[in-house]
């Protein structure tokens, strides 16, 4: 008589099978023990750049890709005597006109609602020196407001294709999608536009939205919460908060410790996640069709 195996085992197989589907490609160093963003790096030394979350210094980082610590590179906050306040998220993208590669860093984190605004720093990425193990760079940065009020977000992305900037709420029953212009000068206020709102079910601490991305050639999207990953393939002529209202798919995810970190490859075929904590492993997932 066949013995089947039970529930447990079974249960057990489902999860190994489930986790198969990421790859770890390094340990983040000690000193990188609050990651809270992640964006791709076109330089040959470097493979991304990451930065830790709030109480940091005015810096992000160039890790290999083994996940090894290649530069620290420093600049000057806009506020809060000269340092950022809370650091939430980082995003690749062009700049404000032309094809130059820029790094947009979200000084985004609002945990008490009492910051009237908020900081988005922009970064030519050719102006990184990632030969050095230090170094410092020039920021463009802005100010934005929220129409409705101040909000706690976490999630920053770039659309190449509207060149716009985007950014979800986090602490809410149904996050909030803004965007804003990205052709702004030094130290300008914009206002962000409210575009829509979207449900997500599941309990709240866990279904908050920490982290996402756009591709490059802007056809894909990325929402991480805490505990899931949602994707989406945007359509012909529609504006990213658009494909956000449709029902996505729920990718693959390895639930980490506090996995605030999502970002796309270069090719939008697959993704990277890391969490902030010491030794954090980068993982990586290819998306199948």
């Amino acid at each position: 008589m066949l013995k089947l195996p039970s529930i447990t085992v079974y249960l057990t197989f489902l999860a190994l099978q489930a986790n198969s589907q990421s790859t770890t490609i390094g340990l983040l160093p000690d000193s990188l023990n609050e990651i809270s963003g992640m964006a791709l790096s076109s330089q040959k030394r470097a493979f991304a750049y990451v930065h830790n979350d709030s109480g940091d210094k005015s810096r992000f980082f160039a890790i290999d890709s083994n996940a090894q610590l290649v530069t620290t590179i420093y600049f000057e906050g806009a506020e809060n005597n000269g340092n950022v306040r809370d650091c939430e998220d980082i995003a690749a993208g062009k700049s404000n006109k032309g094809e130059e590669r820029c790094l947009y860093l979200g000084d985004i984190g609002n945990n008490f609602g009492l910051r009237p605004f908020v900081c988005v720093y922009r970064i030519a990425e050719k102006d990184i020196n990632t030969g050095k193990r230090e170094t410092t760079v020039r920021t463009t940065p802005v100010f934005l407001k929220y129409p409705d009020g101040p909000r706690d977000a976490e999630t920053i992305m770039i659309d190449n294709i509207d060149r716009l900037l985007y950014i979800v709420s986090k602490r809410e029953d149904s996050v909030r999608v803004y965007t804003g212009r990205l052709d702004w000068n030094k130290n300008d206020t914009v206002m962000l536009e409210k575009k829509n709102t979207i449900f997500f079910p599941g309990p709240r601490r866990e279904k908050w939205i920490v982290s996402g991305d756009i591709s490059w050639d802007g056809s894909k999207v990325l929402l991480k919460s805490l505990s899931k990953v949602y994707y989406w393939e945007r359509a012909a002529n529609e504006p990213v908060w658009k494909t956000l209202s449709r029902t996505p798919r729920e990718l693959p995810y390895k639930k980490e410790p506090q996995g605030e970190s999502i970002c796309f490859n270069e090719t939008g075929d697959g993704y990277y996640t890391v969490s902030e904590g010491k030794k954090q492993p980068v993982y990586y997932y290819h998306i199948s069709r």
